[in-house]
């Protein structure tokens, strides 16, 4: 009898099989009044209200460790949702958030846990309007986990999928890849740098709202399980093209590199949570990079690539060493619990 493999809930090709075979077939009203729905396996789902869309998207959230270089489970709970509502065009407004506690845990820890979520949800400008609180005995559930629903709202008919891109358009990551699942691994396994590698895990509706402002986007995406290799692979296979990408444009931290190295990982499907790919047409690639490396977490931003249709479905890497390398969808996010 097959069982649930930590595969399964990892962003990878495991996961898409159990939610296409398993889940969604298993589910028959599946969209409010022909808005997006189950199916199309975008970050949310929306409710057309007259002129305007109403964007929701729901995330579970159960990081280990909770508390960890540059972030915890309370900023990782907003700062994941807030996203997937963001990549979708809408700007957030609210959220609704379960707590899940075991017997036994610290209020303390707890207060430093829901101290992030207030200060996380000020800097993205969005209220925590409803929740719901339960405590399993403990043993029955490690330490804390969360779940997450935010609202969003968007002009009806700009909502952004991510089949939306085009040939000809390029593709822009707004920062350093790998961060989050690198610095989460690192401190669970004791491995140390010269520099300490932090987590990159942030609300980034700033950066959107500013891209969005000049136009020509066609598709965005959070990284998140799967990394980047997911993230482009689910572009170019719902929108039957072939997304080349550079290695030497991909902005990789040193230290990212050598911990990958080190644990025989690709950076490239390592989870980030504070990062959003856009793809965008060519006239407006040049501004709207200008335009994102002056907010606060985009600095690092870098065009990485375009969109052709020659190879449909596929992602390519120009290697640095003049090759080229298909980017597969991973089987599974490499370092689990991360998100």
């Amino acid at each position: 009898m097959s069982r649930i493999e930590l595969a399964h809930g990892a962003g990878g090709t495991a996961m898409g099989r159990l939610i296409k075979e398993t889940i969604i077939s298993s589910l028959k009203r599946r969209n409010v009044q022909n808005g997006i729905g189950l199916d199309e396996l975008d970050d949310g789902g929306s409710i057309p209200l007259g002129d305007t869309d109403v964007v929701i998207s729901t995330d579970g959230h159960t990081v280990d460790p909770i508390f960890f270089p540059g972030g915890d489970l309370g900023r990782l709970s907003i700062s994941g949702t807030v996203n997937d509502i963001a990549v979708m065009g809408a700007r957030p407004i609210a959220i609704a958030c379960a707590l899940i506690i075991e017997e036994g845990f610290l209020i303390n820890d707890l207060n430093r846990i829901l101290k992030s979520m207030n200060d996380t949800s000020e800097e993205a400008g969005v209220s925590i309007i409803s929740g719901d609180t339960k405590v399993m005995p403990h043993g029955h559930i490690d330490k804390m986990v969360t779940a997450t629903t935010g609202v969003g709202i968007v002009e009806h008919g700009k909502i952004i999928l991510d089949t939306g891109i085009k040939p000809g358009n390029k593709i822009i990551i707004t920062g350093t890849v790998g961060d989050h699942g690198i610095a989460l691994l690192a401190a669970r396994e004791g491995i140390s740098f010269e520099t300490e590698l932090k987590s990159d895990v942030a609300p980034i509706w700033n950066i959107i709202d500013k891209v969005l402002k000049i136009g020509g986007v066609t598709a965005m995406k959070d990284p998140t399980r799967g990394g980047l290799a997911s993230a482009l692979n689910d572009f170019a296979k719902k929108s039957n093209t072939t997304i080349y990408i550079n290695e030497e444009d991909l902005p990789i931290r040193g230290e990212v590199v050598a911990a990958s190295e080190m644990l025989g990982i690709d950076p490239l499907e390592v989870t980030c949570e504070g990062k959003a790919i856009i793809a965008i047409d060519h006239s407006r690639a040049e501004e709207a990079l200008e335009a994102i490396r002056k907010t606060r977490y985009g600095e690092n931003a870098s065009i990485i690539g375009e969109v052709k249709n020659d190879k449909p479905n596929l992602v390519i890497m120009n290697t640095t060493v003049g090759g080229k390398r298909i980017i597969e969808t991973p089987y599974g996010e490499p370092i689990p619990r991360v998100c």
